[in-house]
């Protein structure tokens, strides 16, 4: 479910990220700003599902160390139980209940030979650990070799192997030049993407001065649409009025002698003097077919100019 929301996620900046700059080239800076604010609110949530996740992992990380400590306290707590519990009766070899010896509890006027077969016993008994021993250390040598090779995949390599720590790079040390010569390319190539992003859409957007056009006047057929089929025609009119008010002070050369007539059938021309460069077309449109206003859409349907006998 979280690398869906992050497919659509970056689906939805990489899309909001595209309709910015081509609002911006066509000088439609409303929904331009309408898509720099969803691109703002789908990288606040990228960066939100990230946080979570790293949070969530770091949760589950405190619950294991929780759990096991919680486990190693409690087989603790148990052996030290086992360790401080009184020995049951079939824990004393031949003693009480106390854990005493029965001899010791007889009068202390009769007399035993415990000394001597006291000592017989300890001189039994250490020739018995001897061969014991000798035995096992004879026996455990195939065991110590399989907890060697258990215990081998734990061992550091060996510094005069050739390839094990020779090509691996010291602790703290500067990387490969390959790897340096790498990153330093990828870090110029990214900046070289990112000064031109930049560099193109200051050209697109500048605003320049331009050869004079030598026609006389430009000519702009627009296209009102009402999305309320309640609003009637006098609205229609006034909202054309308006954009086309908004927009005479849009180009580099302010619209003092434009007009705009109603053709009819939601069709408006209008006339600009003097002739407008490519350059304000380019801004004139944007400025028409901006959304700014509500439930009216403007939609340029022909632009071209107007030479001097035909006037």
């Amino acid at each position: 479910m979280r690398r869906l929301a992050y497919v659509f996620g970056g689906l939805a900046a990489a899309g909001a990220g595209t309709y910015l700059v081509i609002y911006l080239y066509r000088w439609q800076w409303q929904r331009a700003m309408i898509c720099g604010v969803l691109l703002l609110v789908v990288e606040v949530m990228l960066f939100g599902l990230v946080v979570l996740a790293r949070l969530s992992r770091i949760e589950e990380r405190l619950r294991d160390s929780d759990r096991r400590q919680r486990e190693t306290a409690a087989r603790q707590d148990d052996a030290l139980a086992r360790l401080r519990a009184a020995p049951g009766p079939d824990e004393v070899a031949g003693g009480t209940r106390e854990g005493r010896f029965r001899w010791l509890d007889e009068p202390a006027e009769r007399t035993y030979v415990f000394v001597p077969v006291l000592m017989v016993a300890g001189v039994a008994l250490s020739g018995i650990a001897w061969v014991v021993q000798k035995v096992a250390s004879a026996t455990a040598r195939p065991a110590e070799r399989r907890l060697a090779g258990r215990l081998a995949v734990l061992t550091a390599p060996d510094p005069a192997a050739p390839g094990d720590l020779e090509d691996l790079p010291p602790v703290g040390a500067p990387p490969s030049p390959g790897r340096a010569a790498r990153l330093t390319a990828v870090g110029v190539v990214g900046a070289a993407l990112l000064a031109a992003l930049v560099v193109g859409l200051a050209d697109l957007t500048q605003t320049r001065a331009e050869e004079a056009d030598e026609s006389a006047a430009t000519s702009v057929v627009v296209q009102v649409d009402l999305r309320d089929k309640s609003m009637d025609e006098a609205r229609r009119s006034l909202a054309a009025r308006q954009v086309w008010e908004r927009c005479r002070d849009s180009t580099s050369v302010p619209l003092n002698h434009a007009s705009l007539g109603d053709l009819g059938d939601g069709l408006y021309a209008g006339v600009v003097r003097p002739a407008l460069t490519d350059h304000d077309r380019r801004r004139l449109r944007g400025c028409l077919e901006d959304a700014t206003l509500e439930r009216v859409s403007l939609t340029v349907v022909g632009m071209g100019d107007a030479e001097t006998d035909e006037e």
